[in-house]
Formats: structure tokens, sequence, C-alpha cells
């Protein structure tokens, strides 16, 4: 976990600050996963112990995956590279016009495959469950999650399925009606791509 934290800071993708999450909640850090994903060695690394814990749990018969998932954007790298290292192909889920996530792109699920929704940062959940919705609506049976960072409130529900973090990290999230950092008139930045809807 110290590695990763170390990979973060060393590329630039652990920011500080008042930010404006996809999710709605502010909080003063944010993880720009994107500047970490850049660099082939260092997707590698990031990933190498949330694989392992993976094929282990598939060796012994907890866990089957067929396919890797990504939610666009901050997933598709991040389950291309999970994928690489399972040997298993990747596909990603984006949004439509509508802001619903979708399969698009001649990617396909086949009904009943087991799959692995891989994102570079989960705060709240939404978008995996989002990336979720899409992909059991075409067919898939969702197996896991994983990301880089998991950036949840101590004290939210433990995901139904198996969750294999990067690393875990405590952050402060603010509702937007009680944020302590609106509140001292520091102006709010928006650097990722979702739109709030």
């Amino acid at each position: 976990m110290e590695k990763t934290i170390e990979l973060l800071r060393q590329s630039g993708a652990l920011l500080e600050g008042h930010f404006l999450l996809s999710s709605g909640r502010h909080s003063d850090k944010y993880f720009q996963c994107a500047k970490l994903l850049q660099y082939p060695d260092k997707a590698k690394a990031v990933f190498e112990n949330v694989v392992n814990n993976i094929k282990e749990d598939i060796k012994a018969g907890k866990l089957k995956i067929d396919i890797v998932a990504g939610p666009a954007m901050g997933g598709i790298i991040a389950a291309y590279e999970v994928a690489r290292q399972l040997s298993l192909p990747a596909i990603f889920t984006e949004r439509d016009e509508s802001g619903s996530f979708v399969l698009r792109r001649g990617f396909e699920i086949l009904k009943g495959q087991n799959v692995l929704i891989v994102e570079d940062v989960v705060t709240t959940g939404k978008s995996s469950q989002e990336c979720a919705d899409a992909l059991v609506k075409s067919g898939a049976v969702v197996s896991a999650l994983a990301c880089i960072v998991d950036r949840r409130d101590e004290n939210c529900e433990d995901f139904s399925l198996p969750f294999y973090p990067s690393v875990k990290v405590s952050v402060k999230s603010f509702d937007p009606n009680d944020c302590e950092l609106c509140k001292q008139g520091i102006p709010a930045e928006k650097p990722g791509s979702r739109k709030i809807f």
C-alpha cells in the first residue's frame, strides 16, 4: 500500500486543494490517476498486488472472471492493465447522450460472462454501480471490483462483491452544503471528466 502512495506522489497524481468530485461531494484531496497511468511501468506496479490477490482467489475457486471492464474515463487504462496481467480481454462502458453507461464500439458481453470491474478511484462506488448495471443489462454476471485508490468514507457500507483496492486512503470529503473549504471561500476545482448529474 505504501508503494501505491509513493507511485501516486512520484507521478503527481495526488493533488491537494479544494475539489468537486464526480460524486458531487467536495474534498481537500484529489487523485488524478491518469497522471500515474500514463507510465506503463507504474501502471503495472500499482496493480501487481491486486492481480496477485485476484489470481489467488481464482485458484482457490472463490472467484471466476472471463473479462475485465472499466467505466470511462478513469477505468479504461486501469481495466486494460489488470486484464493484461490476467491475460483476459478488456472492454469499457461509456456514457450515452442521456448520461447512462452503455456498451458501445462493438463491445459485447456473452450471457453469463463473469466480469471484473476496475476503476481508478472509488469514492462512493456510483460509477462502479452504474457500470455494473449496464453490464448486467447486457447479460453479464459482475464477479468483483478493483481499483487503485479506495477513498470511501470509513463509515460507508462494504460492497457485496469481492473488492480489491491497491490502497485504502482516508480523505476528507464534504457534503457541498456543509463544506469547510467553501466556508473558507476557497474556490473548488473540477478536475474529473464526469458531468455532475
